[in-house]
This record gives structure tokens, sequence and C-alpha cells, in this order.
């Protein structure tokens, strides 16, 4: 199955039946995730969020258009996992989704990038 990634209809792609994904567009509530709830200006915000995403350890943007954001972020045995970030300014939110590109289990990997992500922000006073 070839990988959907983007924005379709407004939202990010559901996770595929294997439990290597989360997402705050998910279906399944077991892969679901809240998104990210900003905080202040969210065009400033969504500035920060980018900002954010390039100090993840082993991560790297490989697209980006207005009001998305794909990385790429690398697992520390060299897996690579697709981070998808899409703002939604008028909800005053970021949609979220981490997926692994193969196998079947990501052993919560996914699922830990995205809060640690969110707590990072949360930190720096972005996301509530």
């Amino acid at each position: 199955m070839a990988r959907r990634l983007g924005v379709h209809d407004g939202r990010l792609a559901d996770c595929p039946r294997s439990p290597n994904c989360v997402c705050s567009d998910a279906s399944d509530g077991g892969r679901r995730v809240p998104p990210f709830a900003l905080v202040g200006e969210p065009r400033a915000a969504w500035e920060e969020v980018e900002a954010e995403v390039r100090r993840l350890p082993r991560s790297r943007i490989v697209g980006r258009e207005e009001g998305y954001i794909h990385a790429e972020a690398r697992t520390p045995v060299g897996f690579v996992d697709d981070l998808e970030l899409q703002l939604r300014a008028e909800e005053g939110l970021v949609a979220v989704r981490s997926a692994s590109r193969l196998g079947w289990s990501d052993l919560g990997v996914n699922r830990a990038r995205v809060e640690a992500l969110r707590e990072s922000l949360r930190k720096r006073g972005v996301v509530r």
C-alpha cells in the first residue's frame, strides 16, 4: 500500500490498520491523539511549531506548504517515520499525524513523539 501523506479534504490521512500510527483525525479512538490547541495568534504560534519540529532529534523537514509541514523522523535504530502537522487557524488548532513507514508495531514510538512535541510546545507557551 502506498503511503498517503498530506491534506485530503481538509484532513490528514487516517491511520492504516497497523498499530504504528497516531493521528488527531484518526477514525479509530485507539489511534487518535488530540490536536495541539494553540495559545495566541495562530500564525505566530505556527512559526513556533515549525521551529520546534526543526529541533526534534533525528528529524528533518522534507516538505512545507502553507499551513502544512511534513518531517521525516528517524528512530534510534534507523527506521523512518512520517510526522505531519496541519495548521487549522480558524479553529486555533494544529492537527498532527505520526506514522511508521514499515512494520506492524512501533512500540509506542509515534505516540511518544507526538506527546513529547506537545509537551515541548506547552513549556514554550505555544499550546495548552
